[in-house]
């Protein structure tokens, strides 16, 4: 499995060893919500009975059942083992490394502490620089959205920002010269209830 897990890594560009892949796993899950949690037991009695009445199943998952933290363990491994150092971020920039604790304090540019250092996202670096309107999208960020959530969004497909008529992410915008507003207008409803 070794070799499998070596190969897939290298195929998707990701510096890290297979044992220091798993870690990143581990400790994911280990972050998530217990194996089989009851979601029963995050509402009160009135809540569960609002959430069955409009069809939510509030019973712990089944055996047979796939375990839906597999995917969000799996993303976020890939997010911090392809975040930058801020040395790596100041490189990439062609600044000092106190102008990226700058930023990161300014929130222009988005981050986290890991293993006793800032861990900045990958999506938010071009080859040279930073992506075009990330500062105007960064502001319009809801700040409880945590940095998985902020990368999902900046990477998936949104109808609302179309490329070549189809519809593009919100870093692909960006990179094709797209009004930064468009993203932030997204952004600012990230976490928001449909």
């Amino acid at each position: 499995m070794s070799i499998a897990l070596e190969t897939v890594l290298a195929k998707a560009g990701l510096r890290v060893t297979p044992g220091e892949f798993l870690d990143l796993v581990e400790d994911a899950a280990r972050r998530l919500s217990p194996p089989n949690p009851n979601p029963a037991e995050y509402f009160s009695a009135d809540q569960r009975e609002t959430l069955t009445e409009v069809g939510l199943d509030l019973r712990p998952r089944r055996p047979d059942e796939v375990d839906s933290r597999a995917r969000a363990v799996a993303a976020q491994a890939v997010l911090r083992d392809s975040a930058l150092t801020v040395s790596d971020a100041a490189a990439t920039i062609g600044v000092d490394t106190s102008r990226i604790r700058h930023r990161l304090a300014a929130g222009r540019l988005v981050g986290w502490k890991d293993r006793g250092g800032w861990r900045l996202p990958a999506w938010q670096f071009t080859g040279s620089g930073v992506l075009p309107g990330l500062e105007t999208v960064l502001a319009a960020l809801p700040i409880d959205q945590p940095p998985l959530v902020v990368a999902a969004f900046m990477t998936t497909p949104q109808e609302d920002l179309v490329i070549s008529g189809e519809p593009g992410t919100p870093r692909q915008w960006l990179l094709a010269g797209g009004d930064p507003d468009r993203v932030a207008a997204l952004a600012a409803v990230l976490g928001t209830p449909a």
